[in-house]
């Protein structure tokens, strides 16, 4: 089986910080996914609440046994809050940002880890991520807009205190999650929320599935990675796309 979950959020309620091009990066992703037989499933603002966005993830590694590749897309704002457990060097906790953040919170890396250590032996997971802290083709029409999301928006006091004497990123840590993590950018950077040829998208996002449609067959995630850094950073999106996987999942060939 080949299944997929594409996440895209524009819509931040009680956060004063919405996006426009996640919704039409989540499609397009999807477009692409289900164009090379993948079992698609997408979760769009207000569907994507972070126990949607738990139960999706878990729903599809359940499902899948070796052999299967699960593919997970989200765009949407990136976010970090203090470590709590000693496992980050830059004392962070990455984080996506669902629908709900407000109320419920932060998806942790942490427990994307865990969600994705459910995934049975020889299944192939790939995690793509066009956020901030994740770890141009054309110039902007108006001012991009990143797509972070400050932690004091959805912090309790305390926690902006210690968030306020965390210290500054040193080095991004080593990846432990055993899915491939695809990101629109490294951990110390934005992502932008862009516009080409007056529709939004992801600077990424769109690069990415640009690039995408030009690989030859049977090429490999590195060399996916290579073909977008063709165009990523720029003067225009000073991000810089990053590949987290091991050196056997580098050489899988890309979306299959």
């Amino acid at each position: 089986m080949k299944l997929a979950l594409c996440i895209g959020i524009n819509d931040y309620p009680g956060t004063e910080n919405d996006l426009a091009g996640c919704r039409n990066d989540a499609d397009d992703w999807a477009a692409a996914l289900m164009a090379r037989g993948f079992d698609t499933t997408r979760l769009l603002d207000d569907a994507a609440t972070g126990a949607a966005i738990r139960a999706g993830i878990q729903d599809l590694l359940t499902r899948a046994t070796a052999g299967d590749t699960v593919v997970i897309t989200y765009s949407g704002h990136g976010t970090w809050v203090p470590d709590t457990d000693g496992d980050e060097p830059d004392h962070r906790d990455e984080a996506l940002c669902p629908h709900d953040i407000a109320e419920n919170g932060p998806l942790l890396d942490d427990e994307l880890h865990e969600l994705f250590a459910q995934a049975a032996p020889g299944v192939r997971t790939i995690l793509i991520s066009d956020s901030c802290h994740s770890g141009t083709l054309t110039r902007l029409n108006h001012p991009a807009r990143t797509r972070f999301l400050p932690p004091s928006t959805f912090l309790t006091p305390p926690q902006r205190l210690r968030a306020a004497l965390t210290a500054s990123p040193r080095s991004p840590r080593t990846p432990r999650s055993t899915a491939l993590l695809l990101s629109g950018c490294r951990d110390t950077e934005y992502s932008f929320d862009a516009e080409f040829d007056g529709r939004p998208n992801g600077a990424f996002t769109y690069v990415a599935l640009t690039s995408l449609a030009s690989l030859p067959p049977e090429s490999t995630y590195r060399d996916w990675l290579h073909a977008i850094r063709t165009h990523l950073p720029s003067q225009d999106y000073p991000q810089t796309p990053s590949l987290q996987a091991t050196t056997p999942q580098r050489s899988w060939p890309v979306l299959c």
